[in-house]
């Protein structure tokens, strides 16, 4: 479920891609709990040549950097799991990089299940449909909408609604 947006001062490699993936997906299932399948992780890469800090570039500076962020649903891990998560993604790129800038970051971004999902569905959603609360399942895909009319599960429309709303 969460989505890893990754930034590394490098020249393109997916040799490079494949291990920082390897390495945030093992970290988020271990430390942070989350289900491999559902992990996305984008990797973009900057020229040395035009990440600064301290207003100098990277390349002047003969060092490599990152920066990710990473979005979890709201109240799904502690701080202490968050830090932990932070200290061994970092010693991880620092092993894959090497001559680590210290100013490489990582941000977890906490947000609300009800403004956040995928597959068309809100954490919020999947988590008053999950199994273990109703004993129920989600089904494979959700309900089709008809007369173009937006689907709300549990909101039935009458049919007075929705012939006031063809007429407009």
């Amino acid at each position: 479920m969460p989505i890893l947006n990754v930034r590394i001062a490098a020249a393109k490699s997916p040799e490079l891609s494949a291990r920082v993936a390897a390495l945030l997906l093992s970290l988020t299932q271990r430390i942070l709990g989350k289900q491999p399948e559902v992990t996305a992780i984008a990797i973009d890469y900057v020229n040395p040549d035009d990440w600064f800090v301290g207003g100098v570039p990277l390349s002047a500076q003969g060092k490599s950097s990152f920066y990710f962020d990473i979005k979890i649903t709201d109240e799904t891990n502690t701080k202490a799991e968050k830090a932990q998560y932070i200290e061994a993604a970092f010693a991880g790129f620092e092993r894959i990089l090497g001559n680590l800038h210290e100013e490489s970051y990582i941000h977890i971004e906490d947000v609300r299940a009800a403004a956040y999902g995928y597959g068309g569905r809100t954490q919020e959603y999947r988590y008053h449909h999950s199994a273990g609360l109703t004993g129920h399942t989600l089904p494979a895909t959700p309900p089709p909408a008809t007369d173009n009319l937006p689907v709300f599960p549990g909101i039935a429309m009458s049919a007075s609604v929705t012939a006031s709303s063809s007429a407009k």
